[in-house]
């Protein structure tokens, strides 16, 4: 940018005559002193670092994107606009800006005009460069979040000394699971969109974020809740896991396997609702570190059959509800004969016996399980909240 700058305060001088210069989007990049002629445009494109949707307009209409050579353009005093050269700053044919000069007191001479385009190929190169640098940051952040997921010990180093993430602060890792199997291209964009919205609103918390083929990935400093956001921005159903805070980003790795598995968890377990925190996951903490098929002898046999579906409800809030026989009536709006005719069932069926700890533990434990695996899924039972 110090280029940029350099070359329009020289050009500046040399036409004695004020300029400003925009990118390909018609963003201010850069400017000279402004001691001529001031217009509301000039002025609040100064300010703002950008021109209104109505001037943009109005100038696209004056030809300025497809002209390959200074061009005059009208004033709109509507707009506060005065009339203006626009000289087009192309490399190669490809558009990257667009350099301004007021077009009054005096008018530019073509001698003027002529100076001010032999500057544009210069500018062009100068603006094609900081391009392709901005493009090299932006891959050797997307390379660095992925190292540092994967646990490579440069990768944090790499992010703090580009500026990207604060040193010394803690980091929280949020996943966001989309709710549909679609994992096109499509739904990739509509996650990339959403997390840069939701990188905008968490500015503060200086935010880096990582799309991969079936789940995005937000990082941020410190210990900010974000999942309403994430879900508000993302435009598409997800769920959302939230890992434990970390006191360094170079430990980052851990808190992403956590929040990982917590969107995992999510997606099993519907009563935790559309975003779980590692931290409050309970048991299933536990259990997602152990293998699905490691379940209680008995209870295989109740899950290879769907007829015994109600059995396993049962006998789940049963256990839920720490054997209070009352209280599972009420959950389950079920008369007390009908619940223990159900628990007799279990007993005969899995060959166990419900008055020993231990094997109540062992079937509770094998019903969690059995949910992550996906081989179980409730389909009758009253939320928590329900009173019968």
């Amino acid at each position: 940018m110090a280029d940029l700058q350099r070359i329009v305060d020289e050009l500046s001088l040399r036409l004695n005559r004020p300029l400003l210069l925009e990118d390909g989007r018609q963003r201010v990049v850069a400017y000279s002193e402004q001691d001529g002629p001031m217009d509301d445009v000039r002025r609040d494109s100064i300010l703002r670092r950008h021109t209104t949707p109505e001037v943009r307009a109005f100038l696209r209409t004056a030809g300025i994107h497809d002209a390959n050579g200074p061009l005059r353009t009208p004033g709109a005093p509507e707009l506060g606009l005065l009339p203006r050269i626009c000289v087009p700053v192309r490399h190669e044919g490809r558009p990257l800006g667009f350099l301004w000069f007021i077009d009054v007191d005096p008018s530019m001479a073509e001698p003027e005009i002529a100076v001010a385009a032999a500057a544009a190929p210069v500018l062009a190169l100068v603006l094609f460069h900081e391009s392709l640098a901005a493009g090299l940051a932006s891959r050797r952040e997307l390379d660095a979040i992925r190292g540092l997921l994967r646990g490579e010990a440069d990768a944090a180093r790499t992010l703090i000394e580009a500026g990207a993430f604060p040193h010394a602060s803690p980091v929280t890792v949020a996943v966001a699971k989309p709710v549909t199997a679609d994992t096109g291209e499509t739904l990739r964009l509509t996650l990339e969109r959403g997390l840069l919205a939701v990188r905008r609103r968490l500015a503060g918390h200086h935010p880096l974020h990582l799309v991969r083929y079936d789940h995005a990935v937000l990082l941020t400093a410190g210990t900010a809740s974000f999942p309403d956001e994430m879900r508000a921005a993302l435009g598409t159903p997800v769920l959302v896991g939230i890992g434990a805070p970390r006191p360094s980003l170079a430990h980052a790795v851990e808190s992403y396997e956590e929040a990982l598995h917590a969107a995992e968890v999510a997606a099993k377990v519907p009563e935790l609702g559309r975003s779980a925190e590692w931290d409050r996951l309970g048991v299933y903490r536990l259990l997602t570190r152990v293998p699905h098929d490691n379940l209680h002898p008995g209870l295989e046999r109740l899950l290879d059959d769907v007829q015994h579906r109600p059995l396993l409800e049962t006998l789940e809030t049963y256990l839920d509800l720490a054997g209070n026989a009352q209280a599972t009536s009420r959950r389950l709006r079920l008369h007390r004969t009908s619940l223990y005719y159900r628990l007799q069932r279990v007993e005969e069926l899995a060959e166990t016996d419900l008055r020993d700890g231990v094997e109540r533990l062992s079937l509770h434990l094998s019903l969690k399980l059995a949910r992550l695996s996906g081989r179980y899924h409730p389909s009758s039972v009253p939320s928590p909240g329900g009173t019968g």
